[in-house]
């Protein structure tokens, strides 16, 4: 556990840091660009958890390409990575599809999707999920996983980092109105976030969908012994997804409107249950797919 409790640890120190440094950093930029307080805060604790990371990484032994899951020869890699590209994007638009078969979202009625906009909103879809699978994946499927299977296992590293991966999401979801914002807002912003779990049956589903989320990449990287393949299937479903929250949006008093949660109006029991479809079908691809690695020391 003492991987596990570190990366945690650094999670908790470099969050706190940030909630200090938040308004500092706002009161900044502010005056010369147009910036959201909860953009900054959340930028400055990616960079404190990018620095932090290297440190913890390189303390715990799981800072060489392997144990970051970048084992693959570049190119085996690249085209693990493009094939799960290509995997998210189609496992995740037949459940999109069957949200406006629903009624679950409809068209946001000022937006124009001709054919400029939607080039420019699958573009920005593509860049977002590629950052953050490559991110996200990098820290928690890379080194994280490799650290904690080592120590305690597969299992143990796919649940207790998809729990993690879940909680992570909620940090995110607060906001503050620009007209209360103060010097005490970076604890408000942490404050709000952390709410959310004060309310667990607000967020049972979201939290239900994002941590099989979590257990089905986490077994891909333990078949596979790379995080190519989480990075593709990860950044496949985001592009789907962020193309989705940028061109629709819930529809209110649906009498399905429980199937998806008020966290984003996407995830949920709808897709959780997808998830759990797909997922066997993803793992029985993976299972039979070529070439499978393993770091040193992962053999457990």
């Amino acid at each position: 556990m003492r991987s596990f409790l570190a990366f945690f640890g650094l999670i908790v120190v470099t969050l706190a840091a940030a909630t200090v440094l938040a308004w500092p950093g706002y009161s900044l930029l502010a005056p010369h660009f147009d910036v959201r307080f909860h953009r900054v805060a959340s930028r400055i604790w990616m960079l404190l958890l990018l620095a932090g990371f290297v440190l913890v990484a390189r303390r715990l032994g799981v800072a060489d390409r392997a144990s970051l899951g970048y084992g693959l020869p570049r190119r085996d890699f690249l085209r693990e990575l493009l094939v799960a590209l290509g995997l998210g994007v189609l496992t995740m638009t037949p459940i999109v599809w069957a949200m406006f078969a629903l009624g679950l979202r409809e068209l946001r009625p000022e937006l124009a999707l001709h054919g400029a906009a939607i080039v420019s909103l699958l573009a920005q879809g593509l860049a977002t999920g590629l950052t953050v699978a490559l991110v996200e994946e990098t820290f928690l499927r890379g080194a994280m996983h490799s650290g904690v299977q080592r120590e305690s296992g597969a299992v143990t590293a796919v649940l207790l980092i998809s729990v993690l991966y879940a909680a992570t999401h909620f940090l995110a979801s607060y906001r503050i109105p620009p007209d209360q914002l103060g010097p005490g807002s970076g604890v408000a912003l942490l404050a709000g976030s952390l709410g959310a779990f004060g309310r667990p049956l607000d967020i049972a589903d979201a939290f239900l969908c994002l941590t099989a989320v979590g257990v089905l990449l986490g077994i891909v990287r333990t078949l596979t012994g790379h995080i190519a393949a989480c990075i593709g299937l990860h950044a496949g479903w985001v592009w789907v997804i962020q193309f989705v929250r940028e061109s629709s949006r819930p529809v209110a008093n649906q009498p399905l409107g429980w199937l998806v949660s008020d966290f984003d109006g996407v995830v949920g029991w709808l897709v959780l249950a997808w998830t759990l479809a797909i997922g066997a079908l993803l793992l029985k691809v993976y299972r039979k797919r070529p070439p499978r690695l393993a770091a040193p020391g992962l053999t457990r």
